[in-house]
């Protein structure tokens, strides 16, 4: 895929307030750790996460969303009117209907002939919402549209931790590893044709992608009976075989976006990798001869916010400099599926 006419013209976010550490949720689980024989610390160790952050209680997911939507329009000046596109990519969304979207888009005001609609593809909502909105700029169906997602970690977190208490296990807490690096926050970004005249905008070259399907038990988050009629929400991840199976897949993604937008290894300055732990980024830079110098982090401290954590990074990234005029920037995405996508960008 390539892309002549698009530009990125605001990525802003919404954290959430309550910074949670791993130390805190590791004394939530003292029984559980004294009954397996695991020594406190673990938590840190193992995904390099030392605090994340949860929304208040029974925080509505729309607002996150509306606050970073908001942010986009008031930092460009482009207002909800000519808004033409809004997708909501987030795995965690308020209702099976109407789409999340629609309740985003009536409290920014969107042009009452905007497409409106939700999209979900687990970590990577956000980069498929961007190729949508790519795609209907490129064609001219439209001059600015807006991506949003709003992701908690809250829920499932509290759930896992009773659940573990109650009916502790080696196989259960290694299936619990991924869930409690979970984080939470909201983005949009705003895509345009560049006739906005805003300085920041950035031009999205184009990207590959790549699937590998016969991986996608392997990470699980979703509702499950318990044989009274009855659902409860659970999630499970197989930590080892994503990251055996994802670095695969993301070796054959980066060369596929490398042959598209003609570029080489030494082409790229900088790459916003999605932030799962410390494990699979020194693993994923390593076998794709990435420099860590090139890269810019955020899961220590923010931990893991799923479909909003890498375009989160990027916009921390040039909130701090990091990311400069001209550089070629890499945003190296990968999901359940497992899936996996890359795009290239000309900041």
């Amino acid at each position: 895929m390539k892309y002549s006419r698009v530009h990125i013209a605001a990525i802003t976010y919404e954290l959430a307030p309550v910074v949670v550490t791993s130390e805190e949720l590791e004394d939530r689980l003292e029984s559980v750790y004294q009954k397996l024989n695991i020594s406190p610390g673990q938590l840190e160790y193992l995904t390099g996460i030392s605090e994340r952050r949860w929304w208040q209680k029974k925080t509505p997911l729309a607002d996150g969303a509306i606050s970073a939507a908001q942010k986009a329009l008031d930092s460009t000046g482009i207002d909800g009117q000519d808004i033409q596109a809004l997708i909501y990519t987030g795995v965690c969304r308020e209702n099976f209907e109407p789409a999340t979207a629609c309740r985003i888009g009536n409290a920014i005001g969107v042009h009452p002939a905007a497409a409106v609609y939700d999209i979900s593809n687990a970590c990577l909502g956000v980069l498929n919402g961007i190729l949508d909105l790519a795609n209907r700029i490129e064609l001219g169906q439209i001059k600015a549209g807006l991506v949003v997602s709003c992701e908690s970690a809250r829920e499932i977190n509290e759930l896992t931790l009773r659940e573990l208490s109650d009916d502790p296990s080696v196989e259960r807490f290694t299936e619990a590893l991924a869930t409690f690096t979970g984080g939470s926050g909201a983005v949009a970004v705003l895509l345009t044709d560049g006739s906005t005249g805003n300085e920041k905008q950035h031009r999205l070259l184009g990207g590959g992608t790549q699937v590998d399907l016969q991986h996608h038990e392997l990470c699980k988050w979703g509702l499950r009976s318990d044989g009274a009629n009855r659902f409860r929400e659970y999630m499970k991840t197989d930590s080892v075989s994503v990251l055996k199976y994802g670095v695969q897949l993301g070796i054959r993604t980066w060369d596929s976006m490398l042959k598209e937008l003609d570029w080489t290894d030494s082409t790229v300055d900088r790459v916003i990798c999605h932030q799962v732990g410390s494990e699979h980024q020194s693993s994923m830079l390593k076998s794709l001869n990435i420099s860590p110098k090139k890269d810019f982090v955020t899961y220590s401290y923010l931990g893991n916010m799923g479909s909003v954590s890498l375009p989160i990074t990027a916009a921390i990234a040039e909130d701090r400099g990091v990311l400069s005029s001209g550089d070629h920037v890499c945003f190296l995405g990968i999901g359940s599926g497992l899936n996996c996508l890359m795009l290239g960008l000309e900041w």
